[in-house]
């Protein structure tokens, strides 16, 4: 069992003759992922990469079978390049593109509602399962298999976090980067979620910053669940001042929730096992296994 993405994984990349598109899928199929085909409108019928190219997701699907997309279109046409996934019934979709407008994904997100469909991101690194498949742009080096679930809303946090494990003598079992945006497709605690009941997972390190809700939501989550996997929590941005955007566009202290020392205050109030600095995660998973 793994979680989003495996082995059996099959990956389309809309945006997939541009230039982040091509560099992106190339690291991915060295990695061993499984790109079957990309899409970009007009191009059809085409061979890039050695995988065929396809003018829309729904001929992707229905040529290749794929369940997996990944985006790199630009945030003005990105909302409606990951509707096209959801209609087209894809699985997991991974949006990559900062900065689509907060409008287009309070459509998106309604738009989600009753579908199939499982959105990662936007704004995010995408998700890894190590030795199996990597579908965005972490680098595949840091990642060693293991049992530890990595969620995170910082991407390169995500690959310290992963780095921390490693060096622990521990591994991952997938790492989920959910995006910095104030709205994405998959929260915290839908990431979780996904690793309380993954049975291949054992313990969690969760990344968060400041901002919104989402590590809250899913401490309180955790809490009333049991408990039932050890979760190392950190929050970037403990210095941050309050009303400045630090970074991404979600990262901002809206109000006295909103910062560093509430969110760990929670979290701990929880039962987890909160770390003031990302150097302490390998060692305090490690601990708490």
């Amino acid at each position: 069992m793994s979680v989003l993405v495996n082995k059996n994984s099959k990956v389309i990349v809309q945006g997939f003759t541009g230039a982040e598109g091509t560099f992106h899928a190339s690291e991915m199929i060295n990695y061993g992922t499984n790109v079957v085909g990309g899409v970009t409108p007009s191009k059809g019928g085409l061979s890039h990469l050695e995988r065929p190219v396809f003018n829309t997701v729904n001929q992707a699907k229905k040529k290749t079978d794929a369940n997996v997309s990944l985006i790199f279109v630009p945030p003005a046409f990105a909302s409606d390049a990951i509707m096209e996934s959801i209609d087209a019934g894809i699985e997991t979709i991974i949006a990559i593109t900062e900065g689509i407008p907060v409008k287009d994904m309070i459509k998106v997100k309604s738009y989600l509602k009753g579908k199939n469909s499982t959105l990662l991101g936007p704004n995010c690194p995408g998700a890894i399962t190590p030795g199996e498949a990597k579908v965005g742009i972490m680098p595949g080096f840091v990642f060693k298999s293991g049992n530890i679930g990595i969620v995170s809303k910082s991407g390169t946090l995500t690959y310290e976090a992963a780095d921390q494990v490693v060096k622990a003598g521990l591994g991952i079992s997938t790492a989920i980067g959910i995006g910095g945006d104030p709205i994405v497709g998959t929260s915290t605690k839908d990431a979780v979620k996904l690793f309380m009941n993954d049975p291949d997972t054992k313990g969690i390190v969760m990344i968060g910053e400041i901002g919104g809700n989402y590590e809250a939501d899913a401490s309180k989550w955790i809490k009333e669940n049991g408990n039932k996997k050890p979760v190392v929590g950190f929050i970037a941005g403990q210095t941050a001042p309050p009303g400045k955007r630090m970074g991404h566009a979600g990262a901002i202290i809206g109000g006295k929730d909103d910062t560093a020392v509430a969110k760990m205050k929670i979290m701990k109030e929880c039962g987890l096992h909160v770390v003031k600095s990302p150097a302490e995660i390998g060692n305090k998973i490690s601990e708490v296994l």
